[in-house]
């Protein structure tokens, strides 16, 4: 299992989430809490938006250990975004550590994560591109579930029964269902473990998610406000707000993700936590 992080709000030093707090994501990639495996040394990730500049994203991705790529170190030094999402990664044996495995994925104005696995994977992959457009069949590039997972949201945003936070929310969501029922049918029902984050850059959708009814869904939490005293800073406290596998620090403003939830961002609003199949429910009604 991998470990990630999102952040949204005013523009942030990716220093300030991967490098400096005190469970950063880079010490997380060496000596994760949360996980029987401590390490996660097989590639990481970074994307970030510049609207300035461009709606798409930048993405920057690697298969060296994170904690110590020189490159990684400098540019989070010096870059600053209002979106990041950043992913360490631990392959599983049959997925190749490859610079096209790396997350985060893009598809346009679209960033995707994960953490965790698609039930019996390499025994449903055909089915489950059979079951997508062209157009996300064609962003597949690398061999992991995680990639194929993200081209089942990208057929579900296509069908644009949505926008904003919700409809990117109603997309994972639907994504979720359509890939449980595949693993039921062509899978051997294997539990699948899908801790998903989803952003356009404006808002995001991230998961907490599992069928497995003997083990709880993988690690995550959420945290609204300064990651840093600010010296008394005035804000409304959802200006900013992280979402990770584990806590990068020790505040106790920390709050775990209910199992089986979404959590949705919308910049500049507060979080809101759903149901995992309650946006797909409506969708089909």
């Amino acid at each position: 299992m991998c470990r990630f992080t999102l952040y949204l709000g005013p523009p942030l030093r990716l220093s300030s989430l991967l490098l400096e707090p005190a469970h950063s994501l880079i010490r997380q990639s060496s000596n994760s809490h949360e996980r029987e495996e401590p390490l996660n040394g097989d590639g990481f990730g970074v994307g970030w938006y510049a609207s300035e500049f461009s709606n798409d994203p930048a993405v920057f991705r690697s298969i060296t250990p994170a904690w110590n790529n020189r490159n990684l170190h400098n540019l989070s030094r010096v870059i600053a975004s209002s979106c990041v999402l950043a992913h360490v990664r631990a392959a599983t044996q049959w997925s190749g550590v490859n610079e096209a495995n790396c997350h985060p994925f893009r598809f346009g104005k679209y960033l995707c994560m994960h953490n965790g696995d698609v039930g019996n994977f390499q025994k449903i992959r055909r089915k489950l591109l059979e079951t997508v457009c062209d157009e996300a069949f064609s962003n597949v590039f690398g061999s992991t579930d995680s990639e194929h997972f993200f081209a089942v949201i990208i057929d579900e945003l296509l069908k644009k029964q949505g926008n904003g936070a919700l409809g990117l929310a109603a997309a994972l969501d639907t994504a979720i269902q359509r890939v449980a029922v595949i693993v039921e049918q062509f899978g051997d029902n294997a539990p699948s473990y899908l801790n998903v984050a989803v952003t356009d850059g404006e808002n995001a959708v991230i998961s907490r998610y599992n069928n497995d009814r003997e083990h709880p869904p993988e690690s995550l939490y959420y945290f609204c406000g300064d990651l840093y005293e600010t010296g008394g800073k005035e804000q409304q406290i959802y200006d900013e707000v992280v979402v990770s596998s584990e806590r990068l620090t020790n505040d106790p403003g920390w709050q775990p993700v209910p199992p089986n939830h979404l959590i949705i961002l919308s910049r500049g609003q507060s979080p809101v936590l759903i149901p995992c199949g309650e946006l797909h429910q409506k969708r089909a009604a």
